[in-house]
């Protein structure tokens, strides 16, 4: 694998651990918008497919009245990344039916996404106001707190959200990621764990078990993990600088050059990556190779 020249921004060099905690700061960022829904991107691309919305206007059509064929729909236009459309439909159920929970809840998803963390907490506080067993809501909710450093709130949430339904993997995966902002990697470990048992598609607890992994200094165990989220998600620069870390940390320069160079085929502008493959001597236009 050639690696590219690195641009400007990655001229200064990080030491390991500096690095370690960049990547696992991007990797908890990045799990925010997969903690959605857990899905790949096939998955997503079918469930958001032209014929699948047109298939639910269709319904709408037929039943203007109906306001789980809206909510149906935005959260199809929500997947989809439409968001403007998504709340109209949202608003549009709620309309019909102002104790709809649900619809709130899927309204607060798309103000997470739009980067309106007051209204998502408002919406997800109104759904659980509407049906306090609402697991997902908690976990909605527990998310954003997470995001805002709210650490306390967001574990209450998601200890609520497990009681409610224990196979919640979005709920293990954030509390994992909460024990890992906390030094509690032990801890962390397990909740990936439960994780990765109800949902083994995702790459996200694996990479995050890695981390954890990494920072109780199980190398090994970390590269096995990183190597699962890589064959889930094979264009994820962090997960092979993180790879290319944990080699490093064992002596294993020429596996740590291939996995710096990997990474930086993905994002050339990626500083973890090009500080690591400077720190093991490798050198571009060169090829390496994974084993």
């Amino acid at each position: 694998m050639i690696a590219p020249r690195p641009g400007p921004c990655c001229r200064h060099r990080m030491r390991p651990l500096r690095a370690l905690a960049a990547i696992c700061a991007l990797a908890m960022a990045g799990c925010t918008t997969a903690n959605v829904a857990l899905l790949d991107d096939e998955e997503l691309q079918a469930i958001a497919s032209p014929t699948n919305i047109a298939s639910l206007s269709d319904v709408v059509r037929r039943n203007p009245n109906d306001p789980q064929a809206y909510n149906m729909r935005g959260s199809v236009y929500g997947r989809a990344g439409r968001y403007q459309e998504a709340l109209e439909d949202f608003n549009q159920a709620l309309r019909i039916d102002p104790k709809y929970a649900q619809a709130y809840a899927n309204r607060a998803l798309v103000h997470r996404e739009m980067k309106r963390p007051d209204r998502a907490l408002a919406d997800f506080n109104r759904a659980i106001e509407l049906d306090p067993n609402y697991s997902a809501a908690y976990v909605g909710r527990g998310i954003i707190y997470r995001q805002q450093g709210r650490l306390d709130q967001a574990l209450r949430d998601l200890n609520r959200a497990i009681q409610i339904n224990p196979a919640n993997a979005q709920a293990h995966h954030n509390r994992g990621l909460i024990y890992q902002t906390q030094g509690q990697h032990r801890l962390a470990i397990d909740e990936f764990t439960s994780a990765i048992g109800l949902a083994s598609a995702a790459a996200e607890p694996f990479h995050a078990r890695g981390l954890s992994y990494f920072a109780l200094q199980d190398f090994r165990s970390a590269i096995e993990d990183f190597d699962d989220a890589l064959q889930r998600d094979p264009r994820s620069a962090e997960g092979w600088a993180s790879r290319g870390l944990a080699y490093e940390r064992l002596g294993d320069k020429e596996q740590a050059r291939a996995s710096f160079a990997r990474a930086l085929n993905i994002n050339q502008h990626y500083p973890p990556a090009a500080a690591g493959f400077r720190r093991v001597g490798g050198q571009h236009g060169v090829s390496y190779t994974v084993n």
